[in-house]
């Protein structure tokens, strides 16, 4: 059966009217778009700039090179410093530090804490004396094959590659300024293998070493 066409007039042609609470908003002029995007993408760029500054002063990054603190770390490995941890406290013996070797500070040295402003250190036959009491470091690579004995001035403190016989230390050139410390080393966050807290037991009194020397 055959459906004759529609004509024109058959055709209902009035516009739908939405209702007044259903009306499109007017699409937002350009200038006003762009000027949106230029705003986030500046608020983006000013939290990052604040995040790294942040960061940059709570914090330092540092890649140990060599052996001079094997067996805690090895060559390669990537260390977080904390940079206040001397500004909102006192460094303790056996802390792990980074510090400037010269006043050009065009190095940084990675050292543990042997020795505090006015101690006494003292080496003799492969044992670590403070103030006359031997101490315990079961972090050492070997016992040092060195002697010596060095007073920690006021402001100073004195320092020790766990590697004892492959390290430039206070040993080699005397008691570091606490001005030159960057921060004490908190954490290894490279590689993943050695990722991990760095742990910094106190330097306890020797079981193994009797007696006392002065």
């Amino acid at each position: 059966m055959a459906v004759a066409p529609l004509s024109p007039a058959s055709l209902d042609e009035t516009p739908l009217e939405l209702p007044e609470d259903q009306t499109p908003p007017p699409p937002p002029a350009r200038g006003a778009s762009c000027l949106r995007l230029i705003w986030e993408v500046v608020e983006t760029l000013l939290l990052a700039l604040a995040l790294y500054l942040g960061l940059n002063y709570l914090t330092a990054r540092v890649q140990v090179h060599g052996q001079s603190m094997y067996p805690t770390f090895k060559g390669g490995e990537y260390v977080l410093v904390y940079r206040q941890a001397y500004h909102w406290g006192q460094p303790h013996r056996g802390d792990i530090v980074v510090f400037h070797p010269d006043s050009m500070r065009r190095e940084d040295y990675i050292k543990r804490i042997i020795g505090l402003p006015g101690d006494t250190v003292r080496i003799h036959n492969g044992v670590v004396y403070i103030n006359g009491h031997p101490i315990e470091e079961p972090y050492i690579s070997e016992p040092p094959r060195y002697e010596g004995q060095w007073k920690v001035p006021e402001g100073y403190i004195f320092v020790l590659g766990d590697n004892r016989n492959n390290s430039r230390d206070s040993h080699v050139m005397g008691p570091v300024p606490l001005s030159t410390v960057v921060g004490k080393a908190v954490f290894v966050y490279w590689p993943w293998q050695s990722l991990g807290k760095i742990e910094t037991p106190p330097l306890m009194p020797s079981s193994s070493a009797t007696g006392s020397v002065r």
